[in-house]
């Protein structure tokens, strides 16, 4: 089923790899649509880390992915595959998306849909698949992360930190953060972090060990990577779990296994961009039958930093670059 649809979209497209005035609006073709597939008519899409290391040649789509970037999308369905069920023309749906997110009409794998909760703006909703399920994945099902225990995220007034500060608590942790300014701290704390501890001015692990009473944390959630790996070591408690999703200091490290071994330590990481639709559709069906109904109440919200047109995707990724958001940046289409 579809409504009246046009032949051409607005899309953003990757000029050639470089800075953020390569990324150039153009008209093109409707995306195809594929048995399993929504038609989403997309009216707002998240901006992320991943987009801008695809903007400048570090990180290719995955093979068969567009190559417009944006990993998530909401908006409504304007047209259904001929073998999905669930979602009809006009639902109100969030995605997401191996690419083709900066446009105006998204093709999604009907698993990787979500519905939007009642009383959730559509630029709300667009902040939240690529950060809800990178949290849930790697907090909960790698790092099983389990009420009563404790939690340390990395970042954390980036997408990932705030929605992790917020599940976290929600789920019966202790949590801490790390973020880079006095201003950026207060920010975690009024999420819900028990503690945040400014890196530039304070070491993380002796502050960590201070208010675990040595113990050290049972969690951490790191985008870092490079010469942190030897210290959320240092700040894990026995049997604790260190879950790496990115590494903005560097991938390649010098690791003792010593601290490994005696701790009885779990380093684990994924990503997320290249797992099948199955795969997501698992995860996707776990947030909505056990992060849904908070969200819906209320108690769990996406943060927004800040919103820009469509058009304005370059002034969007040079804001992100600035490092001084809180939450989510959010391209209104």
């Amino acid at each position: 089923m579809t409504d009246v649809l046009p032949q051409a979209m607005t899309a953003i497209e990757i000029r050639t790899p470089g800075a953020p005035d390569v990324l150039t609006p153009v008209s093109r073709p409707m995306p195809p649509l594929g048995a399993d597939d929504v038609l989403v008519r997309v009216r707002a899409a998240g901006v992320n880390r991943p987009d801008l290391m695809q903007r400048q040649g570090k990180y290719p789509p995955p093979p068969g992915a567009s190559d417009i970037p944006g990993l998530e999308v909401a908006g409504e369905v304007a047209a259904v595959g001929a073998h999905v069920q669930r979602w009809h023309v006009g639902d109100r749906v969030m995605a997401l998306v191996a690419g083709g997110g900066y446009a105006e009409y998204c093709a999604v794998p009907s698993p990787q849909c979500l519905p939007i909760p009642m009383g959730l703006s559509v630029e709300e909703a667009a902040a939240m698949p690529e950060t809800f399920f990178t949290v849930w994945t790697n907090v909960f099902e790698r790092g099983r992360l389990a009420r009563g225990e404790t939690l340390l995220v990395h970042g954390g007034t980036s997408g990932i930190g705030t929605t992790a500060i917020q599940l976290g608590r929600l789920f019966g942790a202790r949590v801490f953060a790390t973020a880079g300014s006095a201003s950026k701290c207060a920010a975690c704390e009024r999420l819900g972090a028990e503690r945040a501890i400014n890196y530039k001015t304070d070491d993380f692990v002796e502050v960590v060990k201070e208010i675990t009473g040595g113990k050290g944390v049972d969690v951490i959630v790191d985008m870092v990577g490079g010469d942190y790996l030897p210290r959320n070591l240092d700040a894990l408690a026995i049997d604790g779990r260190l879950v790496q999703i990115s590494f903005l200091k560097g991938s390649h490290v010098e690791l003792n296994l010593n601290p490994l071994m005696r701790k009885r330590l779990t380093l684990t990481g994924s990503t997320l961009r290249p797992r099948t639709p199955a795969e997501k559709g698992v995860i996707a069906r776990a947030l909505e039958e056990k992060v849904w109904p908070h969200v819906a109440s209320g108690e769990v919200r996406p943060v927004i930093h800040a919103t820009f047109p469509l058009r304005d995707a370059p002034l969007a990724h040079a804001e992100l670059e600035r490092g001084q958001h809180v939450g989510k940046i959010v391209l209104m289409v």
